[in-house]
């Protein structure tokens, strides 16, 4: 695609983004409902790209997980705000060396998208057998880690959405991001190349039981060359989960306490290349706890 179009959907992006805080924080788009969530995750078979043993083979991390979510909508559309709070344990590069002096390392992982739905903005109903409707999904990405890669991630995120007709939802996602770093010993923020992405999301409640199938499933493309030079591979990240509803225990059915297993594939973490570096891909089971209000 031509830069100046590559350049007007960045803005475009960034202007949606900006504008849908704006809008959903005045008294005239005032939410129409939110669920807010802390939760708590836990698995020992993460990996992270370039740490691995000695050997070659991936390093085995655990990794504790605490979050913050919010979801909410609002006349024209919905909000979806997820913050992660990563604790790792000891992160080897090479099987010679740890960040941090062994405490491991932390980070912070930022999720925003707004979906306006055109079907409320045009006063239009747009369903069809099988399509609850269609949305202009836009967004972003931001994090920080501690590590000796240093990633200060920032990532504008904007494209159509398909909303379809099930129990809970179920959303599918073409999307355009717009992706920049700069770790330690950059001295400048490098931006890839723009790359395409898409999404499927999904929540859905398994007949009349307490029980919920709910997660993601993201194909990225390859974003050019990094910002060392190497090339980059597209990325596979699919993360389920099968949740509980706790609060059946004791006579209710709101939802308020959660448990559950959760898995996620990730392949060609953050664009490397596992050839070669066998840390850039996981197969990571979690147990998983989250409390509502």
């Amino acid at each position: 695609m031509v830069p100046h179009m590559m350049s007007f959907f960045k803005k475009s992006a960034t202007a949606i983004g900006l504008t849908s805080i704006a809008l959903i924080s005045s008294s005239s788009f005032a939410l129409t409902w939110s669920d807010n969530a802390i939760g708590w995750r836990y698995g020992s078979d993460f990996a992270e790209p370039y740490k691995n043993n000695a050997d070659g083979s991936r390093t085995n991390i655990a990794k504790q997980i605490y979050s913050f979510t919010h979801s909410s909508g609002y006349s024209y559309g919905t909000n979806f705000l997820n913050v992660d709070f990563l604790q790792s344990s000891k992160e080897v590069y090479g099987g010679k060396e740890a960040d941090q002096f062994d405490r491991g390392t932390q980070e912070a992982y930022l999720v925003y998208r707004n979906n306006i739905d055109l079907g409320s903005v045009l006063k239009k109903d747009f369903s069809s057998k099988g399509i609850r409707g269609y949305a202009l999904t836009a967004g972003l990405d931001w994090n920080t880690k501690n590590d000796s890669y240093g990633s200060k991630k920032r990532m504008w995120v904007v494209g159509p959405t398909i909303n379809f007709d099930v129990p809970g939802f179920l959303s599918l996602s073409a999307l355009a991001f717009f992706e920049s770093n700069q770790p330690k010993g950059l001295g400048h923020r490098y931006s890839y190349d723009p790359h395409a992405a898409f999404q499927l999301t999904w929540g859905i409640p398994l007949g009349q039981t307490p029980l919920s199938f709910e997660g993601y499933a993201l194909w990225i493309d390859s974003k050019g060359k990094n910002e060392f030079g190497g090339k980059t591979s597209p990325e596979t990240n699919i993360d389920a989960m099968i949740m509980y509803d706790l609060s059946t225990l004791w006579g209710k059915k709101d939802k308020t306490l959660r448990a559950g297993f959760e898995y996620q594939y990730w392949h060609n973490k953050f664009g490397n290349p596992t050839k070669g570096d066998k840390g850039a891909t996981a197969n990571t089971p979690m147990v998983r706890v989250d409390y509502h209000f």
